[in-house]
């Protein structure tokens, strides 16, 4: 079994007759009697109990080469309750029998921390028995044991979760039993054969569903295997509710079967390498691929709108082809998906979320699908357009799986159908020509200020839901669309009206940052009037808290220079000197607000409620300074670069944007103004 069984060997000599050398101890009628200590040939030394001569009792044996045996004897044989402890630190403790260990015993490994707890014969694991293969205990079989071999019936945990529970032999799964694999959701009741399923039994897809998550059913198959693949004559239940039976040959839809679709629709007949043999107009038979929407709801494309595009004869065979496409990229699809869906989270209960439109945008984005002649807002209005979506729509509404599809399905063909009309099945050409070009070599790779720091992201997304209501009042409802977006001119208007701009934070500066994602720089005007969506309009915002607090920062810093006067701390006086005015600068025209951060689930009436009382430039500092405290001892380890950004992300929508917004929708709704234009003020804030 182990090393520490060689050695064992040396505990099955007959110690009855080793000769001894020296004794030391309690004697009777010339017998060694009562407790002794007696060195032996071979360099063996006992000290314990004698009787009559003959160790008996309870005693230590130690041999040469170190192996120790405490408990104890009969008639010079190690009998009863023991342990012996090796050089190396590895444990038994249990019954013995002559020296072996036989009966109930717990054997620990000192070099692997491996544990068995059971029965035992004749130095064997053999019976009922635990072990325990790591530390942690993550990784254990519990069942029956032949002479150190896995056989009969047994639990298996194995170091990745996934868990067996049934026969084995020779250390092997084999013979009836079930196999559950935790991180992929699949699981297997049947028949095994040397490690593989072999013979009839059932496997199961678990696509579970908790609060918050993709919803999905299962797959189940039941039929035979051979040597781990559907083979022989199976039934397959799809998710979506239709039906194969018939034959399987490694793993594929092969021979006689019978499919029923989800609609009722019957198949029967050959099947060839998983796809039907239908004959043709010519009396040839060709295999045709399986509809696409056998695999469930959460795949169904919603493409009705587009494919009215398309001559109706060959609309039927467009949806076809492009849902093979869309077969084809499913688990890189359903990866991206999980992907983004997590941006900007932290927890779920099973860490799985819905994609939300703000997380789509970035996906285009990071795709560079906005650099094929069309802005993302002007993707946004056409998959609007053509999924006939009748929700209301933000940046928080989500999209599932299938919608996720279908909008992929929508922007490969309006950026590359000028390129695939002498394809045949122009859809299909254009949604593999995305994935080659735009999805697959740039999906995950996480561009844009938000998301691309975790934890700069997760301070930022407290304040969303506030910009966006800014967002909207300063958005124009597009006449083509029909509702409301913004333009990079309109958002240049808003940092006017909202007295942002000052001369370290300049209009120019203003303008770098708008143009460095949406835009020519070298061409500011071609910029302005393009509409931006609302993951645009958030990402510059916080380009401009990093530019517009930097001074603030800098301010701290010089600050703390200050505080220190002949070697002790003192609490700065407030000043009313050139620091203080360029603070008041940065302020501008409106007063900073006092408090802590509004909650997002907060009324706006509340929020208002609770920073009514203005406050001065030496307050602001030191409650910038507090923030800046606050961000640096959350917990989160992170570089002095990003705690930066972090705390200026927090000021800049504290102390600057949120307030000075709150500020301007207050004295403009208190204006004196004519009917006709206040009329005109409550549709502009809706």
């Amino acid at each position: 079994m182990r090393s520490a069984d060689v050695d064992m060997n040396s505990f099955k000599l007959d110690v009855l007759f080793l000769n001894i050398l020296r004794y030391e101890g309690e004697a009777c009628e010339g017998h060694f009697h009562g407790e002794g200590v007696a060195c032996l040939e071979g360099g063996h030394t006992y000290k314990g109990m004698f009787s009559k001569g003959f160790m008996d009792g309870h005693g230590v044996f130690t041999i040469a080469n170190g192996l120790k045996y405490e408990g104890e004897f009969v008639c010079n044989k190690i009998m009863g309750q023991g342990t012996y402890t090796w050089p190396d630190g590895s444990t038994y403790t249990g019954e013995v029998n002559n020296g072996i260990r036989h009966g109930l015993g717990t054997y620990k490994c000192a070099q692997n921390s491996l544990l068995y707890s059971g029965q035992w014969h004749m130095g064997k694991w053999h019976g009922k028995g635990t072990v325990y293969y790591n530390e942690d205990k993550t990784s254990w079989y519990k069942g029956d044991w032949v002479m150190n071999s896995r056989q009969g019936w047994g639990e298996r945990c194995y170091p990745s979760a996934n868990i067996y529970s049934g026969e084995w032999r020779n250390n092997i799964r084999h013979g009836e039993g079930a196999m559950r694999w935790f991180k992929v959701g699949q699981q297997y009741i049947g028949k095994w054969k040397e490690g593989v399923q072999h013979g009839h039994g059932t496997h199961v897809w678990f696509l579970m569903r908790t609060d918050g998550s993709q919803y999905f059913q299962s797959n189940r198959y039941k039929g035979e295997f051979f040597q781990g693949r559907r083979h022989g004559k199976g039934t397959l239940y799809y998710a979506g509710g239709a039906i194969y039976e018939g034959e399987w040959k490694n793993n594929k839809k092969h021979g006689q079967g019978k499919f029923t679709f989800k609609d009722g629709r019957v198949f029967e007949g050959e099947f060839l390498d998983d796809q039907m043999v239908i004959p043709n107009l010519n009396g040839d038979r060709a295999p045709t691929p399986l509809d696409s929407a056998v695999l469930g709801p959460d795949m169904a494309l919603n493409i009705e709108v587009l494919l009215k595009k398309f001559p109706e004869t060959k609309q039927a065979t467009e949806r076809e082809q492009v849902e093979f496409v869309v077969l084809q990229y499913d688990m890189e699809l359903r990866s991206i998906y999980s992907f983004y869906s997590r941006l900007g989270h932290s927890h779920s209960p099973d860490n799985t979320f819905l994609l939300s439109h703000l997380q789509f945008w970035r996906l285009l984005k990071d795709c560079n699908i906005h650099q094929h002649g069309v802005t993302l807002q002007q993707i946004n209005n056409i998959v609007r357009a053509e999924t006939i979506s009748a929700k209301s729509l933000s940046p928080f509404t989500p999209m599932l799986f299938h919608e996720l599809l279908s909008s992929l399905v929508i922007v490969a063909y309006h950026i590359y159908n000028e390129d695939m009309m002498s394809q045949k099945n122009i859809l299909a050409a254009c949604l593999s020509r995305l994935m080659s070009i735009n999805i697959l070599p740039n999906a995950k790779n996480v561009t844009g200020i938000l998301f691309k720091q975790p934890k700069v992201a997760s301070m930022a997304v407290k304040y969303m839901k506030n910009c966006w209501e800014v967002y909207q009042a300063f958005s124009r409802v597009n006449t083509i669309c029909r509702y409301k977006t913004m333009t990079c001119r309109q958002l240049l208007w808003m940092f006017k009206d909202l007295c942002l701009l000052d001369d370290n934070f300049t209009t120019a500066r203003l303008l770098e940052i708008i143009t460095c994602e949406n835009g020519d720089p070298n061409n500011v005007s071609s910029c302005l009037d393009l509409e931006i969506t609302f993951l645009e309009f958030f990402e510059i915002l916080l380009g401009c808290a990093e530019v517009k607090c930097k001074q603030v920062s800098d301010f701290l810093e010089e600050d703390q220079e200050l505080l220190k006067f002949d070697g002790q701390s003192m609490r700065k006086q407030p000043e009313v000197g050139a620091e203080n005015k360029r603070i008041h600068t940065a302020n501008n025209h409106f007063q900073m607000e006092d408090g802590s951060t509004p909650q997002e689930e907060e009324s706006q009436h509340n929020w208002i409620e609770e920073n009514k009382t203005p406050k001065t430039a030496e307050e602001i500092i030191e409650g910038s300074r507090q923030e800046e405290k606050d961000v640096q001892s959350s917990g989160m380890e992170a570089k002095d670069c990003e705690v930066d950004l972090r705390t200026r992300v927090v000021q800049f929508f504290k102390y600057f944007f949120l307030p000075a917004f709150h500020h301007y929708k207050l004295t403009i709704t208190k204006m004196k103004i004519p009917q006709e234009a206040k009329r005109d003020l409550v549709v502009y804030f809706q």
